[in-house]
C-alpha cells in the first residue's frame, strides 16, 4: 500500500447481491479497484490491480476460493487474503487458514467486523471471527510445535497466551499464575499489540499459527 493512499481491495464472490453487500460495506473506508464473480475471473483483476486485500468467498465457482488463496500466496505474497462465507464448518476453516488466509470472517458479522477484518489485514495482522477462532484453537491446543520460530513474545506473554489457548478466562489465568488480574490484562495488551490481533482469541490463533506457542 503507497503512502498516502487508502487500501485497494478486489472483491470476489460469485452472487450479486452479496457482492454488492460487500462493495456498500467496504467502500466507504477502502478503494474497491475490482470485483469479480469467480475464482479465474479473481485470479485475473488481483493480477491486473496487485490489491492490497483480496476480499474472497469460499464457495466461488471456476476456482474455489481456497485454490484461488493459495495462488495468491504463491505467486502475489504482498497481496492479504481475507476469506469471507457463510461456512463456519472445521474443515473449510482450516482449509483456508492452510491455504494461507489471513483472516476469515462469516458474511452473516456485522459490517463493521468485515471492515475491520480487512483494516487488519491489510496492516499485516491476522483476524479471525470469534465464532470460529474457538475450532482454530480447538484443533491445535495440545499440538504445539517444539521448535518454532523466533517470537516477539515474552516468556511470561507465551505462557498466558498458552493458558488462553487451552480456555482459560482472565481470572483463571492470574490465579494460575499467582499474579494480580491487571497484570494479566497488561500482558494481554502488550500480546495483541505484538501480533497485531484484535482480541486475546486471536491472538492465541495467531500465535498458534506462526507457531510460537
Amino acid at each position: 500500500m503507497e503512502s498516502g493512499n487508502r487500501t485497494r481491495i478486489v472483491i470476489v464472490e460469485d452472487h450479486a447481491l452479496t457482492r454488492a453487500g460487500l462493495r456498500t460495506a467496504l467502500a466507504p473506508s477502502f478503494e474497491v479497484a475490482a470485483e469479480a464473480a469467480d475464482g479465474v475471473a479473481g485470479w485475473e483483476a488481483i493480477v491486473a490491480e496487485r490489491p492490497d486485500v483480496a476480499v474472497i468467498d469460499i464457495g466461488i465457482p471456476a476456482l474455489d476460493g481456497i485454490a484461488l488463496t493459495k495462488r495468491v500466496r504463491a505467486e502475489l505474497p504482498a497481496t492479504r487474503v481475507v476469506i469471507v462465507t457463510m461456512i463456519d464448518l472445521e474443515e473449510e476453516v482450516l482449509a483456508a487458514l492452510a491455504a494461507g488466509a489471513d483472516a476469515y470472517c462469516l458474511k452473516s458479522s456485522e459490517p463493521e467486523r468485515i471492515v475491520e477484518a480487512v483494516q487488519i489485514a491489510g496492516e499485516g495482522g491476522a483476524y479471525f471471527d470469534s465464532r470460529i477462532a474457538h475450532l482454530v484453537l480447538a484443533r491445535f491446543s495440545g499440538t504445539r510445535p517444539s521448535g518454532g520460530p523466533v517470537s516477539p513474545l515474552t516468556s511470561r506473554e507465551t505462557e498466558i497466551l498458552r493458558l488462553i489457548s487451552d480456555g482459560r478466562a482472565n481470572a483463571e489465568i492470574a490465579q494460575s499464575l499467582h499474579i494480580g488480574l491487571g497484570t494479566v490484562k497488561g500482558h494481554i495488551r502488550d500480546i495483541l499489540g505484538k501480533l497485531s490481533a484484535a482480541d486475546r482469541t486471536q491472538a492465541a490463533v495467531v500465535a498458534l499459527r506462526k507457531g510460537y506457542i
